[in-house]
């Protein structure tokens, strides 16, 4: 099917900076007959193309819901400045890739929320289609606006915004979505309608099904169903079994370089490490991982299919996967034929070996990253980071050997209990891993080694165990970035740190309520959107409107959450219990720690998604 542009659509191209953003047609997009299919969907993900298309879950999404032959996903990206700017002046609004239609002419517009400085972007995407952004605003004649992703375990902020939330893991829960709408559109049932047909599926949430009451001093005092097909608390959906789910084999090859352009295959989801700090470690319990058979098998298609040289093996902890072993030798014969290398981004530095190194280096070689998190060994223990100074040196020691010479460490600062001592750590742990490069005789031969620390600042999220905790505030975050600063005496280590103003915004919304959606309204006519890009971030003007509305920022950002208080995300269940977040906070208070979920049961209450035990504790789970 031939593409047609329309005239303005040519016009605004020939004026932008990069119009492969905006033009579709790449190698693997999928390009249906309008009048064939019964359900249009449109994937919108509020950043600029080169983001959204690095993004994992849209490509297995994508690929799910065009199985269908009655169904057609299409893909819709936000526009960066000058073509929004360009859309604006010619009156062309948010259209999907595929087809040009805008995004009026689907059924269901859905939105990934993956960070919470998207928000903005989502209004304006919204705006741009010429669609109403509140719920309450939009009848029958309006696509149904619904959301899933990690942001969803608290995305309160812009309840007011979204039709009906996702909880939990999309392919199970998009097709029967899918299916209640299609099935709706035929009987020309009412929205009110269809809403109470979604919520009755596993992890659909409606937030205007929910009212929401506070207490004198801004506190929630309930959160309460007003509809019968409304359950009073959520559960998210949970695939139980990896390997029931197809992996995608046909990715969509971007036409302008995306972030991370390279194949994927998503080896396990969840995580066993606990680290108390990372949300994504929480909302996707209990860890389950896919065959190496399967994962091996797919992965080679992927690359057949898509010409990528490049594969990585992704997931929270890809070195936790129990075959990984097994499946990088199984993958060995046809990716050095294919010269396909393979990357593994996220090693802990605890199972790191000389047989990962040999295996994931055969074709090419780069740079090393681990996740230290925190300087010191106290601090490590608050958030049960898990790993030593030895087994920093060991796994340093073993790629020095290997002939590395670069080595980036990422950090963060503003955790809960940290000192100034600790950031002197952070610096003193570069140091050494400067010193044992050189002390170390297989070093490889006239070249020096360049050690990066990157520091992010500590931004506090539901569902884990610091959700109680305030964030450092601007001040403190400045004054600690300034310590480490001085702390580094070697031009062989370079700093690099977050800016501590975006994160304040982040962890307003990551614990905000429903009370922040005419706030972020506001900002975003005042010109506040792609919040996360450094050029394009008004923190003066979030600051402004925020006074304008009374809000406090300090009572969300700031203020220590009781642990038996009602929280805005109470309603919602991600498997994880109240009591274990409490007993895991009360613990980083003591620096104790607590084993991973492979080699000891912590009672999180997890299990209990899958009807059963995680683990089969009987056999040595630890490799």
């Amino acid at each position: 099917m031939k593409q047609v542009f329309d005239p303005k659509l040519k016009e605004a191209l020939a004026r932008v900076q990069k119009p492969g953003r905006y033009t579709g047609g790449e190698p693997g997009c999928i390009i249906k007959n309008k009048e064939d299919v019964d359900l249009r969907f449109a994937f919108c993900f509020p950043d600029t193309y080169e983001v959204g298309m690095s993004f994992l879950g849209m490509k297995i999404l994508y690929e799910l819901l065009n199985e269908h032959p009655n169904w057609w996903c299409e893909r819709a990206f936000m526009p960066w400045l000058d073509m929004k700017q360009e859309m604006e002046r010619l009156h062309i609004p948010t259209y999907a890739l595929e087809s040009k239609d805008p995004l009026t002419a689907f059924d269901i517009v859905g939105f990934t929320l993956q960070y919470e400085l998207s928000y903005t972007n989502i209004l304006a995407m919204l705006d741009l289609a010429g669609i109403p952004l509140y719920s309450k605003d939009r009848d029958e004649s309006w696509p149904l606006i619904v959301a899933g992703g990690p942001c969803v375990c608290n995305a309160e902020p812009i309840a007011d915004f979204i039709d009906m939330m996702m909880l939990g893991e999309g392919e199970l829960q998009l097709p029967e979505v899918c299916a209640t709408v299609e099935q709706a559109k035929k009987e020309g049932v009412s929205k009110k309608e269809l809403l109470r047909r979604l919520a009755k599926i596993e992890g659909c949430y409606v937030p205007s099904f929910y009212d929401v009451t506070y207490k004198e001093d801004g506190r929630i005092q309930a959160i309460t169903p007003n509809e019968e097909c409304a359950p009073a608390v959520i559960h998210k959906a949970i695939i139980k079994d990896m390997n029931t789910q197809k992996l995608p084999t046909n990715f969509v090859v971007p036409m302008v370089g995306a972030v991370h352009d390279r194949a994927q295959i998503e080896v396990l989801r969840g995580c066993v490490r606990g680290c108390r700090f990372c949300q994504a470690g929480f909302i996707y319990r209990p860890m389950r991982q896919r065959d190496a058979q399967l994962l091996n098998r797919a992965a080679q298609d992927l690359c057949a299919n898509t010409g990528y040289e490049e594969i990585s093996l992704t997931s929270l902890s890809t070195s936790d996967h129990s075959q990984l072993e097994t499946l990088l030798d199984d993958m060995a014969p046809w990716t050095e034929k294919e010269h396909v290398s393979i990357s593994l981004p996220s090693l802990r530095i605890d199972n790191f070996t000389e047989s990962l190194i040999e295996k994931t280096t055969k074709v090419r070689k780069s740079g090393l990253t681990f996740a230290p998190e925190a300087g010191t060994q106290r601090l490590r223990d608050v958030i049960n980071k898990n790993i030593t100074w030895d087994e920093i040196e060991k796994t340093c020691t073993l790629a020095f050997n290997a002939g590395y010479t670069s080595v980036k460490l990422y950090f963060m600062m503003g955790l809960p209990t940290e000192t100034l001592e600790d950031i002197e750590g952070i610096a003193k742990t570069a140091q050494q891993i400067v010193e044992l490069y050189y002390a170390n005789p297989n070093k490889p031969k006239g070249r020096g080694v360049q050690v990066t620390i990157s520091c992010a600042c500590f931004v506090p999220k539901p569902h884990t165990p610091f959700q109680f905790v305030p964030q450092d505030t601007e001040q403190m975050l400045r004054e600690k970035q300034q310590h480490l600063l001085h702390s580094v005496h070697s031009k062989k280590i370079h700093v690099n740190y977050h800016d501590s103003k975006t994160s304040f915004l982040e962890a307003v919304f990551a614990k905000g309520d429903r009370r922040l959606a005419p706030v972020i309204e506001a900002a975003y006519r005042k010109g506040c959107f792609f919040d996360g890009w450094d050029e394009c971030f008004q923190y003066d003007t979030w600051l402004e409107t925020f006074r304008e509305f009374n809000m406090d920022t300090a009572f969300y950002a700031n203020r220590f959450i009781e642990l038996d208080e009602l929280t805005p995300w109470s309603h919602l269940d991600y498997g994880v219990s109240h009591e274990f977040l409490v007993r895991e906070y009360k613990k980083a208070t003591m620096a104790q720690t607590t084993q991973p979920c492979n080699r000891v049961c912590s009672a999180c209450g997890a299990n209990k998604l899958l009807g059963g035990a995680c683990f089969d504790y009987s056999k040595d789970l630890v490799h």
